[in-house]
């Protein structure tokens, strides 16, 4: 009788997605960390770095901007390592992924 498991054949997480993984936490964390305060700094940061002059009021938007989108990362990321816990200690052995067809 062959009988099929949903998580038998799910790969094993790979060297290159653990490192996705890390990169994921680290990016929006270190863009919040040198995020300046002022958007007046913002704005002399980029036309230092590029060349690029911003007004104040774009550098304003580019500041909420990567502030919401760097919180939204770490946001999502906290929900889904939190799933995966949850999920690894309710009595599962293994996480069932979205890829993985039953």
């Amino acid at each position: 009788m062959n009988t099929d498991r949903c998580c038998e054949n799910s790969n094993p997480r790979t060297f290159a997605r653990r490192y996705v993984d890390v990169f994921g936490w680290i990016i929006p964390g270190a863009i919040l960390a040198i995020l300046p305060k002022c958007p007046m700094c913002l704005a002399a940061y980029i036309a230092l770095w590029s060349g690029i002059g911003l007004s104040l009021s774009a550098a304003t938007h580019l500041r909420v901007l990567l502030l919401m989108l760097s919180v939204g990362l770490i946001l999502f990321m906290v929900v889904r390592n939190t799933r995966r816990l949850i999920h690894k200690f309710d009595g599962h052995e293994k996480i069932i992924w979205r890829s993985a067809v039953c």
